[in-house]
């Protein structure tokens, strides 16, 4: 997606690991329509593939999980709506005002 809000922004290196039937990662996603962003999306219950590498890769398969690949090259993988809908705030959200 790139328009005014986005612009200059990158959401490249951001994957969403959730669940549809999950109420705490439709807060992520409504957030990320709020802010107009577009982040990869990858649904454990409809692809065990990424739920497997959810656990695999972050310990546990709790979604919502945002996996932040960071320059060098190391992921780093956050939990918890809250505190995901609070860093795509910090990094996105005054791009709108």
């Amino acid at each position: 997606m790139t328009d005014s809000i986005t612009q200059g922004l990158s959401t490249a290196g951001l994957s969403l690991y959730h669940s549809t039937t999950c109420w705490f990662c439709a807060k992520v996603r409504q957030k990320m329509a709020d802010l107009g962003i577009d982040i990869e999306l990858r649904d454990i219950g409809m692809n065990n593939g990424f739920r497997d590498e959810l656990v695999r890769e972050a310990g546990k398969g709790q979604v919502p999980c945002l996996r932040i690949d960071q320059k060098d090259g190391v992921a780093k993988w956050m939990y918890e709506s809250s505190d995901i809908c609070n860093y795509l705030e910090q990094h996105f959200g005054n791009a709108s005002h």
